[in-house]
């Protein structure tokens, strides 16, 4: 399932969609995952999980951890990293570094190694699946990869628009 609309080459995030149905979606993959696997999907996890699905943008521990407080979660910083850990641990949120914040996982229960295209402007996120030249490369130089992140910044085509 998918977070939001994806183009053909598989980038989620900036395309129009309905994001109530990418939510629900993205809430049922999550609860079918921890069933599967026998973890716990707490409501501090799945309240997680729903403050990351609300806008393709990306969100730092402190914001999410703001958001829980308010749901009477707590306010202490390790229920938001905890929480925040779970997801990306089971592949159902990712870490953008060059951020230092979170995203839903745009294409969960798909092995991938995310690529992020980050809207300087408005914050937007959209998250492509593979790498497939660096895989390339790799495999020329003997090298196995073993995890990859790739986080590129520029403007979404909104924000592309707007500056014409």
């Amino acid at each position: 399932m998918s977070q939001g609309s994806t183009d053909p080459q598989g980038i989620v995030g900036f395309a129009a969609h309905d994001h109530s149905a990418c939510t629900r979606a993205a809430l049922a993959l999550a609860e079918e995952t921890c069933a599967e696997k026998g973890l716990s999907f707490t409501p501090v996890r799945r309240r997680t999980l729903e403050i990351l699905l609300e806008s393709h943008v990306a969100l730092g521990a402190y914001d999410v951890l703001a958001r829980l407080a308010e749901d009477g979660f707590g306010s202490k910083p390790p229920v938001a990293y905890r929480a925040l850990g779970f997801l990306m641990d089971n592949g159902l949120a990712h870490r953008i570094e060059r951020l230092n914040a979170f995203v839903a996982c745009a294409h969960p229960g798909a092995a991938h190694d995310p690529a992020f295209f980050i809207c300087r402007k408005c914050g937007a996120v959209a998250e492509a699946q593979g790498v497939t030249p660096l895989d390339a490369s790799a495999d020329a130089a003997g090298f196995a990869v073993e995890k990859t992140t790739i986080e590129a910044e520029g403007l979404c085509p909104l924000c592309r628009e707007e500056a014409a």
